[in-house]
């Protein structure tokens, strides 16, 4: 039987900042020592309360803390409003200019070792991936696009609005029809994965009846 390996490559991520790039399956000293033989950009996600030391040891710095908001068809509170719509059909070129620069909670933007130009891409290039494959929400306002919800399965990955709606309100009217939406097709819960640090999203989905688990520290690390 073949071991799980304990650090695998991210190809997505290296398209975007042109170097090797590798995510550890496991904390362990054995996996830190096998990452520490290669070059490259090294993400790993660990308990909270999990002994950091090792971490240090090996050139890991903090980057975010990651929680899991959760919610089913019972506890779901659905609001609507007729101005506020959702829709397969979504211009690409609309949905990569609300994008870009849109994700400065995300972890590859607070890594002071990374430019934010490289960590803009990824989500570019993220997003057209997933209009591609059909996977995005446009949330539309009086039938303008003001953002967008994209998702795998139940899961909620990657959203965002346009600068000038935010804060007003209208988004727990296109989360909730999304999130029906999917449950609607079958799924048992909608989920997604924020970041602790984005209060204005982690409002966002308490306020719909979310609650939260799993949470998770992300460390880094670059090696030339």
């Amino acid at each position: 039987m073949n071991e799980k390996p304990l650090i695998k490559s991210t190809p997505w991520d290296t398209a975007a900042f042109g170097m090797p790039t590798w995510e550890l399956t496991e904390y362990s000293k054995k996996a830190l020592q096998q990452a520490a033989q290669a070059a490259g950009h090294f993400t790993l996600k660990v308990d909270p309360l999990a002994d950091k030391r090792l971490l240090h040891e090996f050139g890991f710095y903090y980057c975010d803390t990651l929680v899991e908001p959760h919610c089913d068809a019972t506890r779901l509170r659905a609001v609507q409003h007729p101005e506020a719509t959702i829709s397969r059909d979504v211009d690409a070129e609309q949905a990569l200019a609300i994008c870009h620069g849109a994700f400065s909670h995300g972890r590859f933007h607070r890594d002071f070792n990374l430019p934010k130009a490289a960590a803009d891409l990824r989500y570019d290039n993220w997003l057209k991936q997933l209009l591609e494959a059909r996977q995005v929400y446009g949330l539309y306002l009086e039938g303008v696009l003001a953002g967008f919800i994209a998702h795998s399965g139940n899961n909620l990955v990657l959203h965002a609005l346009g600068k000038k709606y935010r804060g007003k309100g209208w988004a727990k009217y296109w989360w909730s029809s999304v999130c029906s939406e999917l449950l609607g097709t079958g799924h048992h819960e909608v989920k997604s994965s924020i970041s602790a640090t984005n209060l204005a999203v982690l409002n966002l989905y308490a306020s719909l009846g979310f609650t939260f688990s799993h949470p998770q520290d992300v460390y880094q690390r670059l090696a030339p």
